[in-house]
């Protein structure tokens, strides 16, 4: 019988880090069914990939997608990507469970934690649920273009136990709270969520600018709220952890990874947690991977989870600028960004900006750098690059610079701020540890501060390609089998026969990133940014086409996976 799809002439990279192929890919229904020398003769759509690689769809472990999937099934930026599954739920922030009445208080919390505005939430979701398993089944109900999964987050379940009282940093749960939140959990677990999140971290907060609950918790409390991934033997534990003392710069990595270890020993679950290099904690990414090692060497299972690039804050004139709060500036800022350009071409406009950019200081100049369209993104940097020196060569000010850049450029010009991972020499020694795990893409989070779904694009082609720090079929195999295999994903992750047709097909050598956007499509016109790629020329999901050189064609074939497929 003719298959109904074929993806013909490609080198196959199949995910498990074995060595490429050239083989053709056969595809019926949403299966792979063959993987060699496959007659394409009679098959409803061929894809020819001559001279082009093809790989599974990429696993993105970390997102914040829980509340964009309501109003945008094709979950992008992560789409144009290469990425076919999605884990949500991430850093103990998601929608349920939630008691009547607090879908304003969960939406508030996530757009103080993940910049997503919170009238976009409450517009873009039905709110039809109460537990864990409602929400899920809400989601089933969604069309989507890519696979979605979550974690039930630690946030959402001492609000919906304790309310506001969760937020104060003296907030202990009863035994009674900690039974009710552990049969939460389960409950959970029951109906197919991958597993536990929790936040520990400083930078989340609730608006009124306490920590989001479970920040102080006694870590012996997530050791009961989370019994039930142990008892049913299924499940990834997961944390935004806390590294620094309020102070900042006070290292306590190794309580933190005590009782990380622990927790995982002792559930017999895996867990992962976000890493980075800190400039304020020095080398505390070594530590951390040493004490991971050490753990995993006596029954933990931990797998910190790092990104390949910096984590940067970004600013456009569209969205939020570096002259934002100019007084020069003040009479555009509720402009759309041909207004705001105008206004910076106005001539004595651009002298005040100018002149008032004078007394800023340069030094946060020094550390941000501008993105130009004609360039494209980029991303690794030196100190000659900076804004300030920059401007230091050309004889002007930083800020003369950046308004200097923003008209040459139609306002589309972007300053990036790395503020994680700014040194990539603790970028490669993170990506060389066979103990870290990829993840912190931070989609659908972050709309106007950062746009980091890019990921894959980037290692591919930075780390990849152009450094060559790993190999091509190590490189594909990080970010597919070994993200789906850790999470739980069945059949996903590879490229043989009987496993999900999800794939891409990509031209490595075309691999690129334009600089991210803005653009106004959030419900109620909020804005966001988003990153295209380049290359990536076909992805697949569930055995159908879903994007031609990163166009729609119109399926929707993702589904919601579940711990319990």
């Amino acid at each position: 019988m003719p298959h109904d799809l074929v993806v013909a002439g490609g080198v196959v990279v199949d995910g498990t880090g074995g060595e490429p192929v050239r083989a053709d890919v056969a595809v019926d229904g949403d299966r792979i069914t063959a993987v060699g020398d496959v007659d394409a003769e009679g098959a409803g759509i061929v894809i020819d990939a001559e001279g082009r690689h093809v790989t599974p769809g990429f696993v993105d472990l970390h997102s914040h997608l829980d509340a964009q999937i309501g109003w945008d099934p094709l979950m992008s930026s992560s789409c144009w990507h290469g990425v076919t599954s999605v884990v949500m739920g991430n850093c103990g922030m998601t929608f349920a469970p939630l008691r009547p009445g607090q879908a304003d208080v969960l939406a508030k919390m996530m757009e103080s934690v993940e910049d997503i505005p919170a009238s976009a939430i409450l517009e873009g979701l039905s709110w039809n649920w109460e537990t864990y398993g409602d929400y899920l089944t809400e989601i089933d109900r969604l069309p989507m273009g890519i696979n979605a999964g979550g974690y039930v987050g630690d946030v959402a379940v001492r609000t919906y136990v304790a309310g506001d009282d969760a937020c104060e940093p003296d907030f202990e749960a009863t035994p009674g709270q900690l039974t009710e939140m552990a049969a939460l959990v389960e409950e959970a677990m029951e109906a197919g969520a991958l597993g536990y999140s929790m936040s520990r971290s400083l930078t989340h907060r609730v608006p009124d600018g306490r920590w989001v609950p479970g920040t102080w918790a006694r870590p012996e409390e997530f050791f009961a709220t989370a019994a039930p991934l142990g008892r049913l033997g299924r499940g990834v534990l997961e944390c935004a952890p806390r590294y620094n003392e309020t102070d900042g710069a006070t290292s306590r990595v190794e309580e933190v990874m005590a009782w990380i270890a622990e927790l995982s020993r002792s559930l017999k679950r895996p867990f992962t947690f976000n890493l980075a290099q800190m400039r304020s904690l020095g080398h505390h990414y070594r530590r951390v991977i040493e004490l991971a090692e050490e753990a995993n060497a006596t029954g933990a299972s931990l797998r910190p989870q790092t990104t390949p690039r910096s984590i940067g804050v970004l600013f456009s004139l569209a969205a939020n600028s570096l002259i934002d709060d100019f007084d020069a500036f003040a009479p555009f800022r509720d402009e759309d960004l041909a207004g705001r350009v105008a206004g910076i071409r106005d001539a004595s406009v651009r002298a005040a900006l100018i002149a008032e950019g004078e007394s800023r200081l340069s030094e946060p100049f020094e550390r941000m750098f501008l993105l130009r369209p004609e360039q494209g993104a980029r991303y690794e940097y030196s100190s000659e690059d900076s804004i300030t020196a920059e401007a230091r060569r050309l004889g002007v000010s930083p800020i003369q610079l950046y308004v200097d850049a923003l008209d040459a450029t139609d306002g589309r010009a972007v300053a990036n701020w790395p503020v994680l991972n700014e040194d990539f020499d603790a970028i490669a020694e993170l990506l060389a540890s066979p103990v870290t795990i990829m993840g912190l893409a931070d989609a659908g989070a972050h709309a106007t501060q950062i746009m980091d779904a890019s990921q894959p694009t980037f290692f591919l082609a930075h780390w990849v390609r152009d450094r060559q720090a790993m190999s091509l079929q190590e490189g594909v195999r990080r970010i597919t089998s070994d993200t789906a295999s850790f999470v739980g994903f069945t059949d996903r992750g590879v490229v043989r026969p009987g496993a999900y047709a999800d794939l891409n097909v990509i031209d490595v050598e075309a691999l690129a990133l334009p600089v991210p956007e803005i653009v106004h499509d959030f419900p109620g016109g909020s804005a966001r940014f988003v990153q295209r790629a380049e290359g990536i020329e076909h992805t697949i999901v569930n055995g159908k086409p879903f994007l031609d050189h990163g166009e729609h064609t119109g399926e929707l074939a993702g589904r919601l996976l579940r711990s319990t497929d």
